[in-house]
């Protein structure tokens, strides 16, 4: 596989991400640690499927407990300290520290063997960033209050996710088919804070269950089997810039379901993503100078 085609195939997931706000809302009301646990139970059972009828499973062999419990760890984090951060501080104000883990990607990535971390990625990241607050922030609100805890989990779920995608880059040596793994044990794991933490609330309606379905097969599941090929055989740091899509395209889903309306920051959000996207493409593509030693 080449590695612009491993960097499409990541960017799949931001388009299914873009559709995660959409079906949460469809999915109320639902508590958000049961979600997740339906959510990824589905995503991880059709892993599971494809493993098996794609005759991947003998890729699980031999495969350590400490890759399994990396990708469990990271699943799972990220989602528990990102609802909990939402319940604990302004959504508005934790969902925009929770999105720095795109900018996080594009500064770790420079570490990575291999890997160069150029002005095109930082101007990229910095533009998209913008981009995302005018959205997340779109109401005018400040930080401020008493839910610094709340901001401090979200600082944690952007270092957990980043920190995720980075070192699953690492990892390239781990099939793809192992995510199955960690989608089902993040939702044995949600299952248990559920029960610990919440009150069980099934779907009432058909667009409920629907819903939690869509969640499953998208967004929550076939997300993370592409972001893995993407993260592990792509360019990172385009993906990484390139995930700051997610917020706009999400919104413009909501507006096409009526359930947001267009603003002017919108229009202005849309061009710094998209200068963003486009300087970091440039980066990534510009080639490297080769220093020649002359001849004595």
């Amino acid at each position: 596989m080449t590695r612009s085609r491993a960097t499409a195939i990541g960017f799949v997931a931001v388009l299914l991400w873009a559709l995660l706000a959409l079906f949460t809302v469809g999915s109320v009301p639902v508590p958000p640690l049961q979600l997740t646990a339906m959510s990824f139970a589905i995503g991880g059972a059709i892993g599971i499927i494809w493993t098996i009828v794609g005759g991947g499973a003998h890729r699980l062999r031999g495969i350590s407990w400490k890759i399994y419990a990396f990708g469990t760890v990271g699943l799972f984090g990220y989602h528990f300290f990102y609802f909990s951060a939402l319940r604990l501080a302004p959504p508005a104000q934790a969902g925009l520290i929770a999105y720095l883990w795109p900018l996080l990607i594009v500064l770790m990535s420079g570490l990575l063997p291999g890997e160069r971390l150029r002005a095109g990625h930082l101007a990229g990241g910095a533009l998209g960033f913008a981009g995302a607050a005018l959205i997340i922030l779109g109401d005018g609100q400040s930080f401020g209050g008493d839910a610094w805890t709340g901001y401090a989990l979200a600082l944690a779920c952007a270092f957990f996710w980043s920190g995720y995608s980075v070192i699953s880059r690492r990892l390239g040596h781990a099939p793809t088919e192992t995510v199955a793994i960690f989608c089902l044990a993040t939702a044995v794991l949600s299952a248990l804070a559920h029960f610990a933490m919440e009150q069980t609330v099934m779907p009432t309606t058909a667009l409920g269950w629907a819903s939690v379905v869509a969640l499953g097969l998208g967004p929550v599941g076939l997300a993370f089997y592409v972001w893995d090929i993407g993260v592990k055989q792509g360019d990172i740091q385009l993906l990484g810039v390139a995930s700051y899509a997610a917020p706009l395209l999400s919104t413009l889903a909501l507006i096409l379901a009526g359930l947001a309306a267009p603003t002017p920051k919108l229009l202005l959000a849309a061009a710094l993503i998209t200068g963003g996207a486009v300087l970091a493409a440039r980066a990534s593509t510009r080639p490297q100078k080769v220093t020649r030693s002359s001849d004595a």
